[in-house]
């Protein structure tokens, strides 16, 4: 690209230098080129002209632009109450146009039967049509206008940037800002590639995603410009991928030795399901290739990903190497170490945990076992991370619930050996197969999406607060048959800005509804301290709280088989993914469970869809592909959920599957032809896998 992209905002006409402090500040705004991908989020369409008389409530209009002849004008009020209206008439109807501010400058700019080009936005008084402080200009003004306003731009800014520059501030200096740099545009695509794949210029997407001339033309900017991004990306996953399957230096798991064998004929809590055999089979064949395994693997909530684990992890062992698994808080932590403790009682395998809140003696005794080799399996959160943590031969590490990490944290526990070891990071949040093995292009993925035998179905409703008392009575009716209830809310204090339930009047309401000594009610939340953390927990795993009331704190880790009701307050508030692992808390045991969504009267209609969904399946993956399909292009969770920590301007993962798939279809071939891009047609592309280096270098998949 020409260097002009590289140019300081400050030397765009309309810029200078505070307004370059400002928008370096307030949106990281640095250069002409950090301008020109500073995309609009949204269009005004300036390309049509509506009648007067199509202008109504209930056509819902947001903009609207009118070609009509004001045929007066009047005044009302005094001093800083001044108003001015033109009354405007075109063959159809008539309208208002109302100015509270500024009434000298548009009095001096309005002439009485003369013909205007009107745009505004629509409100009505009365049933009738008026617009508020528009943009007024001749018809002769109009015509004449720069083809690009057809359809104007609106640019993300920020409060005090609008304060700055004004509603159409951005836009025009992203006008100064295409004078600089519309002749000086390089493709970085090749001619062959932009054919194959049906894309536009790069200037022609440049120019039409800031000044688009039709609705179609936009369409293929944004195309174009979405598949420059995520061939960016993809052109790094895969390299990383080459490279690393080129290394040959994976730690051999060359037999099923007696731990594991041990475990598997005499200890297994149930048979294994197919869908787990196939992964296991899956691990077995990466871990004797001599290559690294670098494994995704997804299970629905309660499928057994912990027992594919730990027989992983006795792969290792049996093969003299140690084995590691991070979770991601003390509560989960705890309760892989107590699961595989039980599992492997009787078998001689040292065992440890160590976790942030880990005492002297247990923290001192851990690290000399790891390091001695003492300690084959360790088990613990983001402590075992830390400098003072050395393995003494570390083969495999497992992270488990891998999207509650940050990327770097995740990165530093395969730099414990100078051999990097096998990797499998576990995640119960179902992710659609096709964009998990997209998404995470440096990773194979693994599924198992069956239920081990004997779990029932968790029967799923909604209620609204109508039947709160029906509600109540059957949580005494499920606590007087022995069983333990959930009830989780969004949040933990009342907030203005949100009318949801919220956990301290909840715990104050239920406590009041089942009084002690009858009934004993725990609270948990992520703002307490560890110990009182633990202490309610503890109690309401050993059976002496009958609820617990919590933040979704308890998403993830808490398993009690007792457990047979979730209730989950302001359900509407949770997006699908944690709404489905919240219901994973039940269950757990032989019994019947339920999940009881409580929602408010009025629904928009995403979040109708939602809770719909997830009273009609309890399939993971189904659930998945809806929330896809309903969060689109407005939520990118999907994204920071995969750890790729790239500042992608327009393209959305999630969203974007197609694309996705074509651009990673597209690098495979191009590194397949060219691995260093050392081709002097594919200098472009070098440039463009170079700009997403950085952002793909913090990805959990770069393992160097």
């Amino acid at each position: 690209m020409d260097k002009v992209f590289d140019t300081d905002v400050k030397f765009v006409p309309g810029v200078g230098e505070a307004r370059a402090q400002l928008l370096d500040r307030e949106l990281g705004i640095r250069t002409v080129g950090d301008l020109i991908r500073h995309y609009p989020h949204r269009y005004i369409d300036r390309t049509r002209i509506y009648p007067i008389a199509e202008v109504t409530e209930a056509a819902g209009l947001s903009f609207v632009q009118l070609r009509a002849r004001l045929t007066g004008v009047s005044y009302a009020g005094e001093g800083r109450k001044r108003r001015f209206t033109a009354y405007a008439q075109d063959a159809s109807g008539a309208a208002e146009l109302v100015w509270f501010h500024g009434v000298k400058w548009i009095e001096k700019r309005v002439e009485v039967g003369r013909e205007y080009v009107v745009f505004g936005r629509p409100t009505f008084y009365r049933g009738e049509l008026r617009m508020a402080h528009p943009e007024l200009e001749t018809v002769e003004q109009a015509l004449s206008r720069r083809a690009e306003s057809g359809m104007q731009g609106i640019y993300p800014s920020t409060e005090k940037l609008g304060n700055v520059l004004g509603a159409k501030g951005m836009y025009r200096i992203v006008c100064n800002a295409w004078a600089l740099v519309r002749d000086r545009i390089a493709d970085p695509l090749p001619d062959a590639l932009r054919t194959r794949y049906g894309l536009v210029p790069l200037r022609e997407a440049l120019y039409n995603i800031h000044f688009p001339q039709s609705q179609q033309a936009l369409a293929a900017a944004q195309y174009r410009l979405k598949f420059d991004e995520l061939l960016g990306v993809q052109l790094n996953i895969q390299a990383r991928r080459t490279e690393r399957l080129a290394r040959n230096d994976g730690f051999l798991f060359n037999r099923v030795g007696p731990l594991f064998n041990a475990f598997y004929n005499e200890k297994l809590p149930f048979p294994l399901t197919g869908a787990q055999k196939r992964v296991v089979r899956e691990i077995r064949r990466d871990t004797v290739t001599g290559f690294q395994m670098n494994r995704l693997l997804q299970g629905d909530v309660g499928s057994g990903k912990t027992l594919v684990a730990l027989l992983s992890m006795l792969l290792a062992v049996d093969n003299g190497y140690q084995a590691c698994m991070m979770a991601p808080t003390e509560i989960l932590a705890r309760q892989h170490f107590a699961t595989v403790c039980r599992m492997l009682s009787g078998l001689p395998v040292g065992v440890a945990i160590l976790t942030g809140a880990s005492k002297a003696r247990e923290r001192r005794e851990a690290l000399e076992g790891i390091a001695s080799g003492q300690v084959r399996i360790l088990i613990g959160t983001h402590a075992l991370i830390e400098e003072r943590v050395q393995f003494a031969d570390l083969g495999l590490v497992v992270i488990d619930e891998q999207h509650r990490f940050g990327v770097e944290q995740r990165a530093r526990l395969w730099t414990k050996n100078a051999r990097p070891p096998h990797i499998l990071v576990m995640t119960a949040t179902p992710i659609p197969r096709t964009l998990a093995m997209t998404l995470y292009g440096d990773l194979d993925v693994s599924v198992i999406d069956e239920l081990p035998p004997g779990r029932r179905p968790i029967r799923t409703v909604r209620y609204t607060d109508a039947a709160r008392l029906r509600l109540f009575g059957f949580m005494r009716e499920q606590i007087a048959r022995g069983r333990q209830v959930y009830v989780v809310y969004p949040l933990i204090k009342e907030s203005e800005a949100m009318d949801y339930k919220d956990l301290t009047d909840g715990y104050e309401a239920i406590s009041r509804d089942f009084p002690p000594p009858q009934y004993v009610t725990a609270i948990c939340h992520g703002k307490m301290k560890p110990a009182d953390k633990e202490e309610s927990m503890r109690q309401f795993k050993q059976g002496e709280a009958h609820i617990l009331v919590a933040t979704s704190v308890i998403e993830v880790g808490v398993d009690v088989p007792n457990a047979t009701v979730m209730v989950i307050e302001s359900a509407e508030r949770f997006g699908l993914s944690q709404l489905h692992q919240l219901r994973g808390r039940v269950g757990r045991g032989g019994e019947q469970s339920y999940c009881i969504l409580m929602s408010g009267e009025k629904l928009s209609r995403e979040s109708r869809a939602r809770l719909e969904a997830m009273c009609e399946t309890s399939d993971g993956f189904r659930l998945a592909e809806l929330d896809l399909k309903l969060r689109g292009a407005g939520d990118i969770n999907g994204t920071q959920q995969s750890g790729v920590a790239l500042d992608l301007k327009i393209a959305n993962p999630t969203a974007d599957v197609q694309v996705l798939t074509l651009t990673r279809e597209a690098a495979a071939a191009l590194l397949e032809a060219d691995p260093a891009l050392a081709d002097p047609a594919h200098r472009g592309l070098a440039e463009l896998r170079s700009r997403y280096a950085a952002g793909e270098a913090r990805d959990f998949s770069k393992i160097s």
